[in-house]
């Protein structure tokens, strides 16, 4: 049959037998572009987009399986674990061969080492001149592993016969991914000692939700209304203080049917559980948890500050220094959540608040995920414009994809606006794909250096994804003037406490009206626990 294509009323174009519409829908959840109309009678082939992920997730799985399955063969990689092969298949790249290319050639230097996923590899030797063959090699076989430990020089010829697909790494990147000597991964636990001290217990764990009063604006236009300090889809934030003691607390409240209605049930109870454990000076405080028949409250600790987000719109683009204080909190944070087999996955500016002092804490832990190391997950997550590649291309994803982000935020506070953007999610996704980075003409060298390592599009290349953990992004040039050790126990000096207005307790923060109806109730008991 026959469609037609309008946008806006206007006629696009034709379609009949054979033509393809609405294929990004099945990679993005975006809106439609254009209407389609049937002009005669139409028989078509439709498939969902979770269809489709199933089928994308499922097929990256047995990859992954069966190369895995193809490095435990392998004479030195097998006492390597799980994790660790793991990490080996993030690092290698995949390779294609026409008919007679010469792979790798015997008295070369060699560096790579390669898995043949397709096709047939002949092995040839030189003897008097003469090239004899030895062996013809096919899918599953490996060769060339003695390159990613010792200085070798090749020992015989493979040239492709027939189109031939290899999986290879070389020997640079397998020793980032892989310690040569030991072959075993690298032990992060010095490096974190410091984020191990004795857990503080919270001090109002006593709240009571009677206690809790709404703080009040002074002066404007809202003047005698509750302040509000922020509106999300899921509900809003409030200021709230204590009858008695007069300190002030941040109330995320939630309507209990919006989140039934959008599933998230269990997000929900895990950003609790999360929050309730974590003793960081870097990331927000969970002081208590209330509900009622209509909302889930939680009682945050309030940083005066306001938004990073605010805070760069305000200014434009963040001066080196105070980029480099908050991004180094944001590190310090990633340092005590990966620890603890967390992964954030909602980095941006809005999710980063300035404590009175000035320094940067974590907020909204609603895409936080456990997992285990060397294990993948698949779900499709995150804000478009600081997706890692491998959540657009659904390849399965780990902590990886927390210092992918980290890379887009230092460009982000540096110039303003974020390095992938459009106003359409499936054009930031292309370029993200695409990943090439413009740098401004006033981006300092180190600064260009610490991006392109955090955003390189193979996972296990990532700066604090390769062999010595988060060390690495700690000891980048860029940071060269942070002591962490100081900035830990709070006796950096805040480059960002000028940023921060004097005034009224909200004086940081967008005014919002205070006028929603109440949600409705919500009886279904999936809160018993919170």
């Amino acid at each position: 049959g026959e469609l037609r294509v309008t946008q806006a009323g206007r006629d696009l174009r034709t379609l009949t037998s054979g033509d393809v519409f609405g294929e990004l829908a099945i990679l993005y959840n975006c809106k439609r572009t254009a209407t389609v109309k049937a002009k005669t009678v139409v028989r078509l082939w439709c498939m969902e987009r979770q269809t489709y992920r199933t089928i994308i997730t499922n097929k990256s799985k047995k990859k992954r399986e069966q190369l895995m399955g193809f490095l435990k063969t392998s004479r030195t990689l097998k006492d390597l674990n799980d994790v660790q092969l793991s990490k080996i298949i993030d690092s290698m790249e995949e390779v294609k061969y026409q008919d007679k290319n010469v792979i790798v050639r015997e008295g070369d230097e060699a560096n790579t080492f390669y898995i043949i996923l397709k096709g047939e590899v002949l092995v040839t030797k030189n003897v008097n001149g003469h090239q004899k063959q030895i062996r013809s090699m096919g899918k599953g076989e490996h060769f060339g592993e003695q390159a990613l430990i010792r200085e070798v020089l090749r020992t015989a010829t493979c040239t492709a016969d027939g189109p031939v697909t290899c999986f290879s790494i070389d020997k640079e990147v397998f020793e980032e991914t892989i310690p040569v000597e030991h072959l075993e991964l690298f032990d992060d636990s010095k490096v974190l000692q410091e984020a191990d001290a004795p857990e503080k217990s919270s001090p109002s764990s006593s709240l009571k939700f009677k206690d809790l009063v709404p703080v009040l604006y002074q002066e404007g236009r809202y003047q005698g209304e509750a302040v509000t300090l922020g509106v999300g889809g899921f509900g809003r934030v409030e200021l709230v203080t204590t009858v008695h003691h007069g300190k002030y607390y941040a109330m995320k409240r939630v309507s209990k049917k919006h989140i039934v209605a959008k599933r998230q049930e269990e997000h929900v109870m895990f950003e609790k559980k999360i929050l309730k454990a974590i003793q960081s000076d870097f990331i927000v405080r969970l002081h208590a948890a209330f509900k009622d028949t209509r909302y889930i409250y939680m009682i945050m600790e309030f940083c005066g500050g306001g938004e990073i987000w605010t805070k760069l719109k305000e200014v434009g683009r963040f001066g080196e220094p105070v980029a480099i204080f908050c991004t180094a909190c944001v590190v310090e944070a990633y340092a005590y959540l990966h620890k603890k087999s967390i992964m954030y996955r909602d980095l941006k500016p809005e999710n980063l608040m300035l404590d009175a002092r000035g320094y940067v804490k974590l907020v909204d832990f609603g895409f936080a995920k456990e997992l285990v190391r060397g294990e993948k997950t698949y779900s499709f997550v995150g804000t478009p414009e600081y997706m890692a590649p491998e959540i657009i291309q659904n390849q399965g994803h780990d902590f990886a994809v927390d210092f992918w982000s980290l890379g887009i935020l230092v460009f982000e506070l540096l110039v303003g606006s974020p390095p992938f953007s459009s106003s359409e999610p499936q054009k930031i996704y292309a370029k993200i794909l695409d990943g090439v980075l413009k740098y401004p003409p006033y981006m300092s060298e180190a600064a260009k250096s610490i991006i392109s390592k955090l955003c390189r599009p193979r996972p296990g290349q990532r700066l604090g994804n390769t062999k010595n953990g988060i060390k690495d992004v700690r000891h980048h040039r860029w940071f060269s003037n942070m002591n962490w050790h100081k900035l830990r126990v709070g006796q950096v000096d805040a480059p960002t406490i000028r940023l921060i207005r004097k005034g009224p307790c909200y004086i940081n923060f967008d005014r919002f009206p205070y006028d929603q109806p109440k949600a409705d109730e919500e009886f279904s008991g999936w809160d018993r626990d919170f």
